[in-house]
């Protein structure tokens, strides 16, 4: 039975049932087609051809500033949609049930692949409709890894337990959604970022004035939800636009880590290329706000254009870098 909260959480409980009978009556649910205007799509498309049109015509600071900003705010909303259909599932009984928790093997980082079948069903579907996460994955309130999806990444994980990790630190102290530092995935061994979801039970009888559920005392945390971001598929949106003349845009975390890279050579050859050095990346995080600024850069002068990407207390950069 699902939990019953008050104000927009009203909401989320109407989406979460209509989610569940999505489950029972077709093999793959949609999540992106149910959740979230199909426009979403064409409107990433039409800005993707825009900006590309910018790169090829125009050279001029106010273009360059716009392609910044263009992408700043496509990032944003693909991090706020992976991020909405995490929390959207979060308060399934399928996700907040973690009976099998007694079955968890250091052996198998996690419970067995026949073991919670409905739980990775979840995971499965979510996968398939968010081509910009490739994980899933739940721990459980202390750390240990309950499951991961697809299986293969749980066979290949180095660690049992993520409780050092910022994103499941930054879930549980704040009881909010959290975005992770670009970190080097232990099932992977490639730089991942994760979104992770702090999932709770609630006594429903308790009534509370506060709007903040999760400061209730009587909200007992079951685990975290979490995705892993698919970096790859934003450095291939950033390698598909017509650069020219030497230039190169990055998205960057909140510690100047580089999570997407236009260069595909940098890309593949030095994955973990840092910016934080950079009075542009400083000014972002300083500022919140746009701007430009001029920098030497591996000996070459150079105009760097930034935009902030907020994600809740967090914020990442977009950085485009033309030579002078």
């Amino acid at each position: 039975m699902l939990l019953m909260f008050r104000g927009s959480l009203v909401i989320l409980s109407l989406l979460t049932m209509f989610i569940i009978l999505s489950l029972d009556t077709t093999s793959t649910i949609n999540l992106q087609d149910k959740f979230f205007e199909p426009v979403s799509a064409q409107g990433f498309s039409d800005a993707k051809s825009g900006i590309q049109n910018e790169t090829a015509e125009s050279t001029t600071p106010t273009d360059r500033s716009l392609i910044v900003k263009l992408l700043a705010d496509n990032l944003e909303n693909r991090i706020n949609k992976s991020a909405a259909i995490l929390e959207i599932t979060g308060e399934l009984p399928q996700v907040k049930n973690v009976s099998y928790a007694n079955s968890i093997s250091s052996e198998l980082h996690g419970i067995p692949k026949d073991l919670d079948i409905a739980k990775r069903k979840v995971a499965q579907d979510i996968l398939a409709s968010d081509t910009d996460l490739q994980l899933i994955f739940f721990l459980m309130p202390n750390g240990d890894m309950y499951i991961e999806e697809p299986y293969s990444r749980q066979q290949n994980l180095t660690g049992n337990n993520f409780a050092f990790r910022d994103y499941y630190k930054g879930a549980v102290s704040t009881g909010d959604t959290y975005l992770g530092n670009i970190v080097i995935s232990a099932s992977s061994g490639l730089p991942q970022s994760n979104i992770a979801v702090p999932v709770y039970y609630s006594d429903s009888n308790n009534t509370n004035n506060n709007n903040d559920n999760r400061s209730n005392s009587n909200m007992t945390l079951l685990g975290v939800w979490s995705g892993g971001l698919n970096l790859t598929v934003f450095s291939e949106v950033l390698q598909s636009l017509n650069l020219t003349n030497g230039e190169r845009i990055v998205y960057v975390d909140q510690n100047g880590q580089k999570a997407a890279d236009s260069n595909k050579q940098s890309f593949k050859t030095n994955q973990n290329e840092s910016f934080a050095n950079l009075q542009a990346f400083n000014n972002v995080l300083q500022e919140q706000k746009p701007g430009s600024a001029i920098e030497m850069i591996n000996g070459i002068r150079m105009l760097v254009f930034y935009e902030p990407v907020q994600f809740h207390s967090t914020t990442w950069a977009v950085l485009l870098f033309k030579p002078l």
